[in-house]
C-alpha cells in the first residue's frame, strides 16, 4: 500500500500500482472527467501513469497551465495523425504545445495551403470521433530505431541517435499512429471537442538554418466549441488592435528593409515615446534614483568579465576599432558596474539606485522579427541598485510598489512569476538560494501570489516577471527584477563597511517597461490607438465649420498651446461631417466644433472620442476639464 496527499490536504492509502485517474473516480466520478493531467510530487503526467511510491498529487484541468499543456500536446499528435493520413509521404519533425497551441513540423514535398489546413482539420475532427484511446509505452533505444526506420521517420531517428544508449524511451500510440514522445497525454482522442488550423510558417529543422526547412502547421484546440468561437473572435478583435496596422494609420513608427529589425520612429511616435520617457523619469525623481548614461559599444574583454561572452555571445553583435575586437551592448549592466568603479562607496552611501535608459542590440533571427515586439535594437528602461544586504528586502518592496504603480496608471493587471535558478548559470548554490529567498520573501511581505518557472532565471540570478494582461486578455511579460550576487564578484566591486573593511554589495537589476518599444507596441494594442489624453500625440482637434470661423478656431489653438496642449485646426474646405469622421480615424481623443454659436459665446462644441458629444461647452470649463483629465493621465470609458 502507497499513501497519496491529494491536492497537498487529504491522504489515503492506495494499492501500489494505482492510476491517477483511478484516484481522480475515488473523489468523483464527475470530478474526474473534468480532469486532463497530473502532477505527481510536482511533475505533469498522464492520467492513466500507474503510481508505485507515495507522493503528493495535484489534479489538472483545461483551465490550468500546465492542464492546457497536455491538451495542446495531445493535439499536435492529432493533427501530425491526420496529416500522415491524409498525406502518407510526409516525415514528422517535433511538435511541442505552446503557450497558445501547438504547431508540428512536417516535411513534405508538397506546398500546403489554407484549403489544406481545413482538410486536415477535417481529418482531426474524424480522429476525435473515432475515440482513440492514447497509449505510452517505453522500449530501448534500439526498439525505438527499429519502429522509426519500419516507419520511414527519418527526423525521429536523429532524434533517438542523439540519446544515450541506456536511455528508456517512450512512445504514444493512437490507433494506427505512432510518435516518439515523453508526453504526456489526454487518455483518448475524444476529449478534443473542438479544434482549429490557424496558419503554416517556415521552420528549419532543429532551428538550423543550414538545416532543411520544413512546413510548420500551428492549430488551437479546446474542450468546447463555445472556447474556440471566444478564441477566434478574440483574434479578430486582436488584428483590429495590430500595433503594425495602426502604428502605420496613426503615423507612429515605420520598419524599412534597409534596416530590419531596427524600428524608425515618427514625430508623432516621438510624442508617444518623449510623454513616457517623462513619466519614467518623474517616477524615478520621486524614488530616489539618479540617471547614468553608458555606451553602447565596449571592449570585448568587459563581455568576457562579465559571463555575456560565455552565456549570451551568439546574440550580440561585433565589431573593430583600432584593430582591438569591440561588442555592442546587449545589456546595460557591465556599462553601470564601470560607471560604479569610478567611486569609492562608504556604507552610508547605500543604496545607489542608477537608472538608464540604455539603447541595447540584440540579434534575433529575422524570422522572428514582429513589429515593435521583436526587434533587433530597444532601449531598456534599466536601473542597477546597489545595495547592502541588510537593504535587499526594503529595495526588493520599492521596486515593486513603483511597478504596480505604473502599470495601475494604464489600468493593466498583471501576475508574477519567480524564475529560479538555470542549468547554465553562473554561482554558487548557497548564492542561488541566498538570492531566490530574498526576492520570495520581498513578495510575502507585499501578500503578492506567484507562480514559479523552474530553472528559467537568468544566468546570473534568480528574477521576479510581471506579466501584463492588456484589455482583452492577452498578456505580456514586462518588468523585470533580478537579485545578482555574481555580477559584483566578477568585477571585484566592494563599499567599505563601518569596521573600515572592504565588502561586497548586492546587486539589483530591474526593468519596468521592459523595453520603451515593446512597450509602446502592447499601449497601440491595449489601448486599441485611443491613447488617454496625456500620452496622445494630438490631443485636440478644432475643426471650424466653415472658413469664416477660422480666426476663431486659431485663437482657441493659441490659448490651448500656451497652456501646454497639442492641437491642431482643421482648416480644409471640407464639411464638417468629413472633418469629425477623419479625426475620428485619427483617434484624436477631443473635437472642438466652432462656428458662429461659439464665437458668439466665447465656447466651443465638444465631442469626446470615449463619450461621445458633451455639448457647448464655455473655454475657461473645457481647459479646466483638460487639464484635470491630463494631469491626473485619467483614462477615460464610454460606459462612465
Amino acid at each position: 500500500m502507497i499513501k497519496i496527499t491529494l491536492q497537498g490536504k487529504d491522504e489515503k492509502t492506495y494499492q501500489e500500482g494505482v492510476i491517477a485517474l483511478d484516484i481522480a473516480k475515488d473523489i468523483s466520478e464527475g470530478f474526474a472527467r473534468s480532469l486532463v493531467g497530473a502532477k505527481i510530487n510536482g511533475k505533469v503526467y498522464d492520467l492513466m501513469t500507474p503510481i508505485k511510491e507515495d507522493c503528493d498529487i495535484e489534479f489538472l484541468k483545461f483551465a490550468d497551465k500546465d492542464g492546457k499543456m497536455v491538451f495542446w500536446h495531445t493535439s499536435t499528435h492529432i493533427m501530425a495523425q491526420a496529416v500522415k493520413r491524409l498525406y502518407p509521404n510526409a516525415k514528422l519533425g517535433t511538435g511541442p504545445a505552446l503557450d497558445n497551441g501547438f504547431y508540428y513540423d512536417i516535411d513534405l514535398d508538397e506546398k500546403l495551403t489554407q484549403d489544406d489546413l481545413e482538410k486536415i482539420e477535417s481529418e482531426m475532427k474524424k480522429i476525435v470521433s473515432e475515440s482513440l484511446d492514447i497509449i505510452r509505452k517505453e522500449v530501448s533505444k534500439q526498439e525505438a530505431v527499429d519502429i522509426m526506420k519500419k516507419r520511414g521517420e527519418d527526423y525521429k531517428l536523429q532524434i533517438i541517435e542523439s540519446l544515450d544508449e541506456n536511455a528508456v524511451i517512450s512512445l504514444y500510440e493512437q490507433g494506427e499512429f505512432v510518435d516518439l514522445c515523453a508526453g504526456p497525454h489526454l487518455p483518448n482522442t475524444k476529449f478534443v471537442k473542438a479544434v482549429k488550423l490557424t496558419s503554416i510558417a517556415g521552420a528549419y529543422w532543429r532551428a538550423d538554418a543550414n538545416n532543411k526547412q520544413l512546413q510548420r502547421l500551428y492549430g488551437i484546440s479546446f474542450e468546447k466549441k463555445k472556447e474556440l468561437d471566444d478564441y477566434l473572435k478574440l483574434l479578430e478583435e486582436a488584428k483590429l488592435r495590430d500595433h503594425r496596422k495602426l502604428g502605420k494609420e496613426l503615423d507612429l513608427f515605420s520598419m524599412h528593409e534597409e534596416g530590419p529589425g531596427f524600428p524608425f520612429f515618427h514625430p508623432k511616435g516621438m510624442i508617444l515615446r518623449n510623454r513616457l520617457e517623462s513619466f519614467w523619469r518623474q517616477e524615478h525623481e520621486k524614488r530616489g534614483y539618479d540617471e547614468i548614461k553608458t555606451p553602447i559599444i565596449l571592449n570585448e574583454g568587459l563581455w568576457h568579465q562579465s559571463g555575456h561572452w560565455d552565456h549570451y555571445k551568439e546574440n550580440m553583435y561585433f565589431t573593430k576599432i583600432d584593430d582591438e575586437d569591440y561588442a555592442i551592448k546587449p545589456m546595460n549592466c557591465p556599462g553601470s558596474i564601470l560607471t560604479y568603479k569610478s567611486y569609492m562607496f562608504s556604507y552610508r552611501d547605500l543604496p545607489l539606485r542608477w537608472a538608464e535608459m540604455g539603447l541595447v542590440h540584440r540579434h534575433e533571427l529575422s524570422g522572428a522579427l514582429h513589429g515593435l515586439m521583436r526587434v533587433r535594437a530597444f532601449t531598456q528602461d534599466d536601473a542597477h541598485l546597489y545595495v547592502l544586504p541588510s537593504q535587499v528586502k526594503d529595495e526588493l518592496i520599492g521596486v515593486i510598489e513603483l511597478a504596480d504603480y505604473v502599470y495601475s496608471i494604464f489600468n493593466f493587471k498583471y501576475h508574477v512569476e519567480l524564475s529560479t535558478r538555470p542549468e547554465n548559470s553562473m554561482g554558487t548554490e548557497e548564492q542561488w538560494n541566498i538570492a531566490t529567498n530574498g526576492l520570495i520573501d520581498a513578495l510575502k511581505e507585499k501578500n503578492i501570489d506567484y507562480i514559479v518557472n523552474e530553472g528559467d532565471g537568468a544566468f546570473y540570478g534568480p528574477k521576479i516577471d510581471f506579466h501584463l494582461q492588456d484589455a482583452i486578455g492577452r498578456t505580456w511579460q514586462c518588468g523585470t527584477i533580478q537579485l545578482d550576487f555574481q555580477m559584483p564578484e566578477r568585477f571585484d566591486i566592494h563599499y567599505i563597511d563601518s569596521n573600515n573593511e572592504k565588502k561586497r554589495p548586492v546587486m539589483l537589476h530591474r526593468t519596468i517597461f521592459g523595453s520603451i518599444e515593446r512597450f509602446i507596441g502592447i499601449l497601440i494594442e491595449h489601448f486599441a490607438g485611443k491613447f488617454p489624453l496625456w500620452l496622445s500625440p494630438v490631443q485636440v482637434k478644432i475643426l471650424p465649420i466653415s472658413d469664416k470661423f477660422n480666426d476663431y478656431a486659431y485663437e482657441v489653438q493659441k490659448e490651448l498651446k500656451s497652456l501646454g496642449f497639442r492641437v491642431e485646426v482643421d482648416s480644409r474646405a471640407e464639411k464638417i461631417g468629413f472633418k469629425i469622421r477623419e479625426s475620428q480615424l485619427e483617434k484624436v481623443p477631443y473635437m472642438l466644433v466652432v462656428g458662429e454659436k461659439e464665437e458668439q459665446t466665447n465656447s466651443v462644441a465638444v465631442r469626446s472620442r470615449d463619450l461621445g458629444d458633451l455639448g457647448q461647452i464655455s473655454r475657461q470649463d473645457l481647459i479646466s476639464k483638460l487639464q484635470k483629465e491630463n494631469d491626473e493621465k485619467i483614462i477615460l470609458k464610454a460606459e462612465q
